[in-house]
């Protein structure tokens, strides 16, 4: 049987409508994207980043830099910096650097739109756009035919709306270019809508949702975590522990964006799982539409 797979990164999304992407995240009504320049770069590597040349009336050919994060994370103004730099030198074009984040770390975070270091008397400063989407509008996907943001309608402004949901899931079938990104729209539901509702409305498709950079994203520092607290244990338990303990904090993660943060009672269960075992419960996560369901799904395991 054919593995079934999808592509749907930044760049995925990006394609599917870049001159309207770009003049939404520059707020410049005139550009037109050129071309997909590669962003691989010898000293520094993003995985959700998306360099597009374009040109405007106005202003010219220059480079549009996306990165779009799954969440904030204290490195990323001094990886903007670099990367603005490199993009600049490489290209010879003036760089418009935009930070898109999906999901907050906290009600009270404060995201900074610029690089800013002194030392000795010199100062570097690097300046770029902040996106934050769960403060965009969900409208303005409709509005303006954003199809780059229809998989994160739920987590917008306004998006948590069954019946708003719904017409993003329309827009999506109806397109048939848009009809495998119907899992990760399926994926960010899951943070703001109950299980039974979306599994009414939407498919839930792991095999095409494992190829997420932004599943894979949670999955990963679930990994390092476990590959830290694994060194001592030698390099091959190390890594088989970091393995085993990733999955553990998708999981807990998963349960905790839905229901609410978890006691002890349930989280020890879990921890105690195998490896196989935890891969049968991200399975079977969407099938839970309350704690219940998963104390009775552990009861039988």
């Amino acid at each position: 049987m054919t593995k079934k797979t999808a592509d749907i990164g930044s760049k995925r999304l990006i394609s599917l409508a870049p001159d309207t992407w770009v003049k939404w995240v520059t707020e410049q009504p005139n550009l037109t994207v050129e071309d997909f320049l590669t962003s691989d770069f010898q000293w520094v590597s993003l995985e959700n980043d998306v360099l597009l040349r374009v040109n405007s009336p106005e202003h010219g050919k220059f480079l549009v830099l996306n990165q779009i994060q799954l969440r904030y994370n204290n490195r990323l103004p001094r990886r903007m910096r670099a990367y603005a730099a490199l993009a600049e030198e490489r290209y010879n074009m003036h760089v418009y650097p935009v930070l898109v984040n999906i999901l907050p770390l906290s009600e009270t975070q404060n995201i900074p739109n610029a690089y800013r270091s002194n030392f000795l008397g010199l100062e570097a400063v690097q300046a770029y756009r902040v996106i934050n989407l769960w403060e965009v509008d969900v409208n303005l996907v409709f509005q303006n035919r954003l199809s780059t943001l229809l998989p994160f309608v739920p987590i917008l402004q306004g998006g948590s709306d069954t019946e708003i949901v719904k017409q993003a899931v329309r827009e999506l079938r109806a397109d048939e270019q848009l009809q495998e990104l119907e899992p990760l729209l399926a994926f960010f539901a899951s943070f703001v809508l109950d299980s039974a509702v979306i599994q009414e409305i939407l498919r839930w498709d792991m095999a095409i949702l494992r190829e997420s950079p932004w599943y894979q994203e949670i999955l990963k520092e679930g990994v390092k975590q476990g590959r830290e607290r694994g060194v001592r244990e030698g390099i091959q338990q190390g890594r088989e522990r970091g393995v085993r303990e990733g999955k553990i904090e998708l999981v807990l993660q998963l349960l905790s964006e839905r229901f609410g943060e978890l006691g002890s009672s349930r989280r020890q269960p879990v921890e105690n799982l195998s490896a196989v075992e935890l891969d049968e419960l991200t399975r079977q996560f969407m099938n839970f539409t309350s704690l219940e369901d998963f104390d009775n799904w552990l009861d039988r395991s």
